[in-house]
């Protein structure tokens, strides 16, 4: 039996989805927040509150012997949290390591965590990929959080037994994909002219099926045991081709005009948005190698596929 947190989330329910349809007979348990709440059909609920430093998980534990763990408190924006790093330490390192604990205690063989790819860092130069192995270098308190809460689980690992499995994907598109790249793909559909049209960065991006793939496999491959992995759709793209693709999944032409990156990137600056700017015309490549060779895996969709799927999502 899997138990799967943060299932009725963007990637979350996908893994319920994939574990569910691969294998009738499988029983997957879902945590919930409350009695009442929705969760994807046939899943098994179980209902554990919120994430928390002090969240008993003794119910959604039983008979479980492995956990995805996708629930976290997410990137925020604007985040209005008095103090954001301890808001996302409470969550995403205390509430996670409760969990990871408890997990173990109760026979848990293996603990998969959904990480992210900003414990790596926020960019990369051209030709230059994060790999698995370097060493971290969040730059904000939700990439802080998901490092200490790395860090946390290989403690736990080493103390239990537990084996634990941490994925680090960078930006996640499929259906249903919300913000900014569900704000692209709106544009696009619409014929909205978008200044985005000398782009040269190179990104690298994961399609939903790609990651859920990943995490599946993670569950029971015996060289996953106690390793980091990246993931991605194996080809990095610019911005620029980004949307091109894009346009061409929905079969219509992107409209983009060639408005230099430095230009952009100072508008953003005048406007106070150099965050947007470093997203839009930045670079941060993953290098997937060590997935490759190790799990003996590769993304079982292209990206193209996956604009595909994310598009007739809209």
């Amino acid at each position: 039996m899997i138990l799967v947190t943060g299932a009725t989330g963007f990637v979350g329910e996908a893994v319920v989805q994939r574990l569910l349809a691969e294998d009738q007979s499988r029983r997957v348990v879902v945590a919930v927040r409350r009695d009442g709440q929705q969760w994807p059909a046939r899943a098994l609920p179980r209902v554990t509150g919120d994430l928390e430093p002090s969240t008993d998980w003794s119910v959604a534990l039983g008979g479980v012997s492995a956990v995805v763990h996708c629930a976290a408190r997410v990137h925020v924006m604007a985040d209005t949290a008095a103090d954001p790093l301890d808001e996302f330490r409470r969550v995403n390192v205390q509430g996670t390591l409760n969990l990871a604990r408890q997990a173990a205690a109760a026979g848990v063989r293996r603990f998969v965590f959904v990480s992210s790819i900003k414990v790596n860092g926020e960019a990369t130069q051209p030709g230059s990929p994060f790999t698995a192995d370097d060493a971290p270098a969040p730059l904000d308190a939700y990439g802080v959080s998901k490092m200490e809460a790395e860090q946390g689980l290989r403690e736990i690992a080493l103390q239990t037994g537990m084996e634990v499995v941490i994925i680090r994907p960078p930006l996640v598109y499929g259906p249903g994909v919300k913000a900014n790249f569900s704000a692209m793909m709106r544009w696009l559909k619409r014929g909205v002219p978008l200044p985005l049209g000398a782009i040269h960065n190179q990104r690298s991006l994961v399609a939903l099926d790609n990651l859920v793939d990943l995490i599946v496999t993670c569950l029971t491959h015996p060289a996953a045991a106690n390793q980091t992995f990246l993931v991605s759709d194996g080809e990095d793209v610019s911005t620029t081709e980004l949307l091109r693709r894009m346009g061409r999944a929905m079969g219509r032409p992107a409209r983009l005009i060639p408005v230099p990156a430095s230009w952009l990137k100072l508008a953003a600056a005048m406007v106070g948005k150099r965050d947007v700017a470093q997203r839009l015309c930045g670079s941060l490549q993953v290098d997937i190698e060590k997935t490759r060779r190790l799990l003996g895996w590769t993304p079982p969709i292209s990206m193209d596929e996956g604009l595909r799927r994310a598009v007739a999502g809209l």
